[in-house]
Parts: C-alpha cells; structure tokens; sequence
C-alpha cells in the first residue's frame, strides 16, 4: 500500500535523534505529486552500503516520445542520457555530512560508452531511476531533518528535472539517441563491405590519460583515411561518413615509437561498444565479437587445448588438455586465444609490446641454433593465416620490431605521425626479398578447438557455512567466495558495473545452467538469452541499479580465471 510524503515526513520526525536501525521503518513506497518513490532497502549502519530507492514517473507525466525508445540501441541511448541527467541532479544536492556515508546521493556513473544498464529503465509505461542514498546520521544517530531534505525535497527534484522530457534539452536527446543508433547501423554494416573494423574521419583517438578516457584537447590530431583503405557508409542520422576501413584478414599497423600504432588498436578494440556524442570515437566501429589478446604471467589455465601452438612439453605434458595455476607468458597466450575461439569471436587484436615474444616470433637465426624438435612452441606467426583462411577469424597486429610478419600480411598500415598511410606495397616488396630466409613451422592445418564443460561444483562462492559473497573490488577485481578474480588481463571491459555483472552472471549460470555437460558456449548462448528475454534484472531478485551488460567474451574470460575451475573437454 502507498504511503503519502506526509507520513514519511512525520515517520522521519519521530525517529530523529534515535539510533540507526530506526530508519528500519521508512522502508516502502511513497505516492509523491507526479511521481512514485521506492525505499527498497534501507541500510543497518551508517558505514554500510548506502540504501536503494527508486523513483518511478509514469511514462504519461515523463512524456519521452515513442521515437526516443522504441528499438533497443534507442531505448539504451535514452537511457545512458537519463542517467547522465539524474546524476548531474543528485552531484548539485549531495553533500557528505556526518557519519559513514551519509548524504551521499549517487546514481550508478554512465561513462563514455554507452551500455545497457539498471541505472535508468524506460518503457511505454514508466521511466525508473535507481539511486543510492547514505541516511544521514550523527554517529549512529538519525539526522531526521538531513534526511528529509533528501527524501522530501531532492528526490521530487530528480524526478522533476531529469526524469521528465520536458525538463531536458530535446536537441541534446536526440542528437544522442541518433548517434548511438548510427553506430549500431555501421557496426552492423562492416561484414557487408568485407572490413572488420572502421575509423572514421575526423575522429579523436587520443584519450586525455590512462585514467582519463575522454578524448584529448589541444594537440590531437584527427584521423585521416588512406585512399586506399577508404570506405563510405550511409547513417539514419549524420547521412554519408567517409573513414579507413580495415579488411578482413590479416592487417599490421606500424611505425615508429609514440606515433599512434597502441593508440588506434586502442580506439578499435573499443569500438565493440558505441560511445556518447563528442567521445572523438563515434564512428569507429568493430566487429562485436572482437577480443583483445595479451600475454598474462601467472594466470590460471585449466583443461584449454593449446596443442596448435604448443606441443611436446618436458616431462610429457598434456597440451591437448592444458592446466596449470601459473601460465607462462607463451602458454597464457596461446590459452587465451584458444578460449576467445571457443567461445565465439571473428577478430583477433594483439600488441607485439603485450605479447610473450617466443609466442609471436621465432627468426630464422633462433630456427637454427635450435632444432625445431627442441621447441615446443609453434609461433603465432605460423598459425596466423591457418586461423583465417579455415576459420574466418582475422587478426589486427601491432608490430614494432618484427618484419616477419610481412611475410603474412595481407594489409599493411603505417602510422606516421598519427596519421595512417597504407605501406601493403613496400611491405611485400621487403617481404619478397627475404623469403627464403625463415622456415614456416606447425603444419599445414591450424588444430583443433575444443569445446569444454565446466564442473558445477568448482564454481561455488560460499565461504565454508556462511552465505554465498560476489562482489566487485574496482574494475578489475572480483571477490568470489574465497577466492580473489583477477581480470587486469581484459582490456575491453570498460565499467566496474559491468564486472559486477560478470561475478552475477557466473552465479547464475552455476544454478540455473551449469550440469557438467553444457559447454561454455553454450552456457554463454543462454545467458545472453536471460538478458535479452528479461534483461539484467535476470541477475538479482533485488533491483539493483549497478549493472551494465558485459559481453559474452568477458564473461567466458571471467569464468576460464577462476582458480578454482574445474573443467572438462566435450566430445
């Protein structure tokens, strides 16, 4: 049943001044002037995490047009906009004040791509904003009046000035949704034109620092396409946009120290996602299904068929079904691609100065001091056109110091001063000199890939007796259970709210879909068939506003780093 604001205000008098836990009794829903509010969850302690509400409007009042929501990359751009409004709203109130957390007023931050998320949901009935609130206290004392300052004054505010079409710049909206929705139709576009990736002009690739991801101010010099390399696109939005499209295959991106070679693969390996309105990075596009492959010391590998590139290991071990808690950089990578593979992807993205070097290159110098019976290691180089040619997946490659790769290039681009110009020419010609030069090795096919099943029960997040913990340390860090996930490896994942879906959406499919038979893309398949059916509100009984939506790719990387998998080869 509805409260009305007069109750809360009264219940927030009564309980002022006494400890904490009282603040137990505002939890429930409130029928505000124009608008519902939510007190989902009220926190013990003014030290925990903050309490959730929710503020709905009724599409009929909120008033965003059919136009602004009515397909799914419309719907998320009109959330990602939302989101950015209740945030600015909630930044111009909150104040910390008094103990713990109290008065901070936050929404779950939209950053510059453009994610599914939990933050804000629209449909053809309601527009649903989810905020965090610290409950003011003094010590452990109810600071009633703080609180009904928030509750009573800001969260009508919210609701008035983010949440209502006619409260936000129109133009602005609708110059976000169209972009948005003019990259998810390039994206789309790229296999039609036979390129796996697009930059286009104009575009700013720099970001500003490494902790900085917007584009960078003075001094970044915008993207110019080669001529040979150019392609034309026609967008429901900004018409015809004109960029380097890069073909399917084998392409090298070269050049010289700080000219831009990291900086473009960066901009790619992010184009997987659109980006908000003056990001530099609207129109670079992706194949989706694009993953980035590095090296990674220490990581854990278990049951992964890294046998096309590794073999004949000392002491016999078995590379068809490799498993150890301390990779080396060569067999880390060799896993990581055979995982990417097995889980879906058409485009491989490698740096030389992320890569375990005896992985990517072994010159025809190091082919003669040592037999080839003495190395266990086929280098990427050897495997790179196999991938291609029987299985369709093209590779991007950084290359810096190592020429060989010529050899195997079918597009060659070099970054002069951050600006590109295709050298596929000189690079064959170079390549045809030294041909004879370096022997290929690892056979004639490319190898197997394995499809696997992971064992139920190694997946489990409890701690002894007491109840399942998941939770997300920053971007980069998942707590499971016992066990510390380390994903500083995954490069492509861009929010701390899509890592905290991640570690969900390993729970999920431990209880709903893990049986020790389904494999890993099939578990995959129906995961993502949980969100799109009922989105990632599929994570949670709660309503939680801290989700955004991780790709397939991370969600598998997540899951082949937990130490304590255990994992079996299907068929």
């Amino acid at each position: 049943m509805l409260r009305t604001p007069d109750e809360l205000e009264r219940t927030l008098g009564r309980i002022d001044g006494r400890g904490y836990r009282a603040y137990k009794d505002i939890q429930g829903s409130y029928d505000f002037p124009g608008f519902t509010l939510h007190i989902d969850h009220v926190q013990g302690d003014p030290f925990a995490a903050p309490s959730r509400v929710r503020i709905v409007v009724a599409q009929d009042r909120a008033g965003f047009p059919t136009a602004v929501r009515d397909t799914p990359e419309r719907n998320r751009a009109l959330c990602h906009f939302l989101t950015m409004a209740v945030a600015r709203a909630c930044d111009d109130a909150s104040r910390r004040s008094g103990s713990g957390k109290s008065g901070l007023v936050t929404v779950d931050r939209a950053g510059q791509e453009v994610l599914e998320r939990t933050s804000v949901n629209v449909d053809g009935q309601a527009v649903e904003a989810r905020i965090t609130v610290g409950l003011p206290a003094a010590g452990r004392r109810i600071l009633g009046r703080q609180a009904a300052a928030i509750l009573l004054d800001l969260m009508p505010r919210v609701a008035r000035d983010a949440l209502v079409a006619s409260s936000l710049d129109a133009a602005a909206l609708e110059r976000h949704v169209r972009t948005v929705e003019d990259q998810t139709v390039l994206r789309d576009s790229l296999r039609g034109q036979g390129i796996v990736a697009f930059v286009g002009e104009g575009s700013i690739l720099p970001r500003r620092s490494g902790v900085d991801p917007r584009p960078m101010g003075k001094g970044a010099v915008p993207f110019e396409s080669p001529e040979s390399l150019r392609r034309s696109f026609d967008l429901p939005g900004a018409g015809s946009v004109t960029g380097m499209g890069v073909p399917e295959g084998i392409t090298l991106i070269v050049g010289g120290g700080y000219h831009g070679k990291s900086t473009l693969l960066a901009a790619i390996e992010l184009g997987v996602y659109d980006h908000a309105p003056d990001d530099g990075r609207e129109m670079v596009a992706t194949v989706p299904d694009a993953v980035k492959i590095r090296a990674e010391d220490g990581r854990s590998v278990q049951g992964v068929d890294i046998s096309p590139f590794i073999t004949n290991l000392p002491f016999g071990a078995d590379t068809a079904s490799f498993s150890t808690e301390d990779a080396s950089g060569s067999t880390s990578q060799a896993a990581n691609i055979a995982e990417a593979l097995e889980c879906g992807t058409s485009l491989l993205l490698i740096d030389e100065d992320t890569s375990a070097t005896n992985f990517m290159i072994r010159d025809h110098r190091m082919q003669e001091l040592v037999a080839k019976d003495k190395e266990p290691i086929t280098p990427f180089i050897d495997k790179v056109r196999q991938l291609h040619d029987e299985r369709g997946v093209s590779t991007i490659v950084v290359v810096g110091g190592v020429g060989d790769y010529f050899d195997v290039a079918d597009t060659v681009v070099m970054m002069d001063s951050y600006r590109p110009v295709d050298v596929t020419d000189q690079a064959r010609a170079i390549a045809a000199k030294y041909a004879a030069e370096r022997a290929r090795e690892g056979g004639e096919t490319f190898g197997r890939v394995s499809a696997r099943a992971p064992v139920p029960g190694s997946l489990d997040p409890r701690r002894g007796k007491r109840p399942e913990k998941v939770d997300a340390k920053g971007i980069s860090t998942i707590l499971f259970g016992r066990t510390t996930l380390d994903l500083s490896g995954l490069e492509q994942l861009v929010s701390v709210s899509q890592t905290r879906a991640i570690g969900d959406s390993l729970v999920l499919m431990m209880k709903r879909f893990m049986d020790g038979k389904t494999t890993v893309a099939e578990l995959l398949d129906l995961l993502e068939r949980q969100f799109d059916e009922n989105g990632l509100d599929a994570l949670s009984p709660r309503k939680l506003g801290s989700y955004a939506r991780p790709r397939r790719q991370e969600v598998a990387a997540a899951l082949n780093r937990l130490r304590t998998l255990r994992i079996g080869q299907v068929g």
